[in-house]
Order: structure tokens, then sequence, then C-alpha cells
């Protein structure tokens, strides 16, 4: 659809004051923008065209669908247009007591749910001959309340994955206006289980593609394993082999279990033969039956390890293993808003990380994977959020230099200086004052190095920032830590000490220049000499 009702509105001044009251689409809220600022986990842009008396603004995306958000954190898609927005609002001046029905519903409970909202509605203002007018004008024809949910349905559902709104500030997603889609495993296993299904029929262009493509070899293992068939050994086989080349890989155990289910002693030698691919196959397949083996005890060997680290259930599966398969297939923006929604539930839920054997004790390590996933993605403001509270979370004092240590890079990688700086410092607190023994050996092992190291890095940046006294500090700093280390932990770091000491020199000398007239620099004239005493 065009936004040819837009364009009405805007040349009309009835039509936008019809539009605005009762329905609640104020062109004129436009230039107030939001109740904050926001955006688009994806880095799409948006503009604000209209807002409500509730506080709520519609935007419009990149695509031209609008975007609706409300003061209270939820947000959803509501047309792919304006014109079909607007279409919505006017049809249903209720749509958001409605954003629950689906079609699934039925027409009964459809109409009667919209008659309740609208009456509702009737008590305060009209909307009937208001509807009727602003309708006529802008040349929507009139739809029944049970197709316009049928389109509020279907776009509320397109909010995930390009669509999720940011707080700008915070990071943390909005809510959905609809309950959640599909879960994140089955658009990660589709073109798994399309590749499956090729394979199963016997075409040699998938036997070889497949087998051939990593990512594409990786993704059919994970739908065989959830669709299993007495007639898959050949093609399990085959994908046990060349999953074999990026050496030990989750996939790499998971196929050779799927081949083990199948209990052949004829498949011994095949699986010795991957297991000795390379000493991280030879441990990582450590427990593989020996040549000798009997079929019963091969299926034991694989239904031990499939009871413990896979099983048929997708919904069973780490949480991780999902993000991971989509980051490989290039689903980007399935990955990181599956990974905000996940942070934002530890956020505002830090008990989800205690520790089922240990209730006292949190375990830190989903929001380790968290920064690593987002890393991957190179999205480094959620990484910082998940690194702040990881590193606000750590106890022992080697725990808290080290999460602090990765703090400062990432700060420094996302351009924040100071705020690396002041991870810096912490840094260097808990090692002067501990609390506890954990890093009586820092000076020794890679833990010292690291920590100068990123001194220096951050150090090399302030220079390179035109910041030469914050410089000058660090790299004191720095020097200091380096004189504390070992030897062994020094060795590494002569070079880029050695750069960084002459980069602040430089940075320092560039202070000394000025700027002349047209704007170049040269060096400043040397003090003029002492006049003479009389």
């Amino acid at each position: 659809m065009t936004d040819h009702a837009l364009r009405l509105l805007r040349q009309d001044r009835r039509l936008a004051e019809l539009a605005a009251f009762p329905f609640g689409f104020d062109l004129g809220r436009a230039e107030h923008g939001h109740v904050e600022e926001v955006r688009l986990a994806s880095g799409g842009p948006l503009d604000v065209v209209a807002g409500d008396d509730s506080g709520g603004t519609y935007f419009v995306c990149a695509d031209g669908s609008v975007l609706y958000a409300d003061s209270e954190g939820a947000a959803g898609i509501i047309g792919s247009s304006v014109d079909e927005a607007l279409e919505l609002v006017i049809g249903l001046p209720g749509w958001r007591d409605c954003t629950h029905l689906s079609p699934d519903d039925g027409e009964e409970t459809i109409l009667a749910c919209v008659a309740e909202t609208e009456d509702d509605i009737r008590e305060c203002y009209g909307i009937d001959e208001e509807r009727i007018e602003l309708r006529a004008a802008l040349g929507f024809p009139e739809r029944s309340p049970v197709e316009l949910v049928g389109r509020l349905r279907a776009a509320l559902l397109r909010i995930e994955p390009d669509f999720v709104l940011l707080n700008a500030e915070e990071g943390c997603a909005y809510d959905r206006l609809v309950p959640a889609g599909p879960p994140l495993w089955e658009p990660v296993l589709a073109a798994g289980r399309a590749d499956l299904a090729r394979l199963r029929k016997g075409d040699p262009t998938a036997w070889r593609e497949v087998a051939d493509d990593p990512v594409r070899r990786r993704i059919t293992l994970r739908a065989a394993q959830f669709d299993r068939s007495e007639d898959d050994l050949d093609l399990l086989r085959h994908l046990l082999r060349h999953e074999a080349r990026s050496s030990m890989t989750d996939e790499l155990r998971l196929a050779a279990v799927l081949v083990g289910l199948h209990g052949n002693t004829a498949d011994l030698p095949l699986l010795a033969e991957v297991r000795e691919t390379d000493c991280d196959t030879a441990c990582g397949l450590g427990g593989v039956p020996g040549p000798g083996a009997s079929a019963a005890e091969l299926r034991q060997w694989a239904w031990e390890l499939d009871d413990s680290m896979f099983g048929t259930d997708p919904s069973d599966e780490p949480f991780f293993t999902w993000t991971d398969l989509a980051s490989d297939q290039g689903m980007t923006e399935l990955a990181r808003v599956a990974l905000i929604r996940e942070l934002d539930s530890i956020v505002m839920d830090r008990s989800r990380l205690r520790r089922p054997d240990a209730p006292h004790l949190l375990d830190t390590t989903p929001l380790v994977m968290l920064v690593q996933g987002f890393e991957r993605l190179a999205d480094l403001p959620q990484a910082l959020r998940a690194q702040r509270l990881y590193a606000a979370l750590q106890e022992r004092a080697w725990d808290r230099v080290s999460a602090r240590h990765t703090l400062a890079r990432l700060e420094r990688e996302a351009g924040r200086p100071a705020q690396a700086v002041t991870a810096l410092a912490a840094v260097r607190e808990a090692l002067a004052t501990p609390g506890d023994d954990s890093l009586r050996h820092w000076r020794r092992v890679n833990l010292g190095r690291f920590v100068a190291e990123e001194h220096y890095r951050l150090t090399l940046a302030l220079a390179d920032a035109g910041r030469p006294e914050e410089a000058r500090a660090l790299l004191a700093a720095a020097d200091a830590l380096l004189g504390e280390l070992s030897e062994n932990a020094a060795k590494g770091l002569r070079e880029i000490s050695g750069r960084t000491a002459a980069r602040v020199r430089e940075a320092g000398r560039g202070r000394a220049r000025r700027v002349t007239g047209n704007g170049s620099l040269r060096a400043a004239p040397p003090p003029a000499p002492p006049r003479n005493p009389r």
C-alpha cells in the first residue's frame, strides 16, 4: 500500500483533526517525539509520524512499516504502511484492547470483544459518524472487525526480529504487544530440515553440497537429531566423515552418536578413524568403543551420550546452541534479538542465575556467553550491558580483576575511553587490595600481562584521541604494572611498552604546536630571550 491517506491528512485540517480525535492518530504530536529516546535493535531508521493522548508514538520504519510504541515499554508493528495502520486505527478504534485476539479465536469471540470495546468508547464520545466520514474521505473500504483483527495479528507477529525497539540509553528491549511467535529453534532448523529431506530423497547434488558446507552440514545434523529415521544410517555416515574436517565440534559428537545408535558394528572402524583425526577429536571422542565391541556396547555408549548431551526435543537444547546456529546461518537479527531478550530477563530477575545445587550461589556463565554472543555480532553496546552486570556480580578478587579487565577492553573498543579508564582504575584497586588470596600469583601469570597490555592499548587510544594528559597518567600506571611482572610475564610487552611511550611523547609535542591563520599546524616559536637588565 501507499501513504496516500497520510498525504490527505497533512493537506486537510479537518481530516487531521478527525484522525487525532477520536481515533488517536495525532500528526501534531510527532514534533514532540516519543516519551524517551529509542532505537531499533537492528540499527534501522525510525521516523515519528504521529502520537496519541496516552503517550504512544507511531514510527515509520525503513520499509514503510508502522511501529507503535506505548508509554509503558511495549511496541509492535501495526501495518505495512501508514495507510494500512490508519485503516486499522479507524476501523478498530479500540485496537489496543484487541491485541490478544487472533483469527483462531473465531468470529463470535472477535465480534463480541470488539463490540464491548467500542461500546465503552461510545459512552465517552462518538465514533460511528466520524468513522464513516474519515473512511470515505481517505478512500478506505469498510472491512469487518474479523478481517482487521487478522491483519493486526499478522502485523504484530512481524515485530521480531527486524523491528524490536530498544531504550536508547539502557539498551533493554520493549515488550511485545502480542505473545511471542514460534520458538527460536524453528526458524534456525528450517534450512536443515529442508536439506535433510533432500538427502533422504537421494539427491546427489544435496549429498555433495551439504557435506561440503560446514554450516549446512551442522544444521542438517541438528535436524536429524530431532527427526530420526532407521533409514538415515548412510547419510549419517556421510555427514560424520565430512564433519571430521572441522575437528572436534558438538555436531561431530552428535553425528557419532546418531551413527552409534544404529548399533552396526561395521561402523566401529569409521568411528575409530574419526576419533583419530587429531588430538581434539581423540579427546572429545575418547569413549568410543574399540574395534572388538559388540552391537550392544556400541548402542549403550551412544545412548548414554545421547541421554546426557542431546536427546530428541529441541526445546531441551541449550539456548546458546540456537543463537550460535542462527549466527552461523547469517540470521544476525534473529540471534541479536534472542540474546537481548535473554539478557533483559536476567537483568530483571537475577534469581535465574541461581545454581540449582546451591541456590545461595550464582552461576554467571550465561552472562559470559551473552558477552561472547554479542561480540560475535559486533554489538558492543549489548556486550557492555552483559559485561557490566557480570563484573558487578563477581566476588573473588581474581574474578573481579578479570571481569573489569574485559570491561575496559570493551569500553575502549566501543570508543568510550573515559569509561575504560574508570574500569582499569578498579582493576588496579583490586590488585592493590584484593581482600582474598586468589591474586597472590598475578604477577607471574597471564592475567598480569593481560592487564598491563590493556593499560598500554588504552594509553595509545587516549593519545590518538588527543588526550595527552590522560595518556601520560595511564602510561605511568602501565609502566608501574610492568615493573611488577615477572620476567616471563613481561616478555611480550616490551614492544608495546616502547611504542606506547613514543606515541605519548609525540602526542605531547603536538600540544606544543599552534594553529596558523589558515588552519595548518606549525611548531611554536621558542620563548623570547630575557631582556638585558638596565
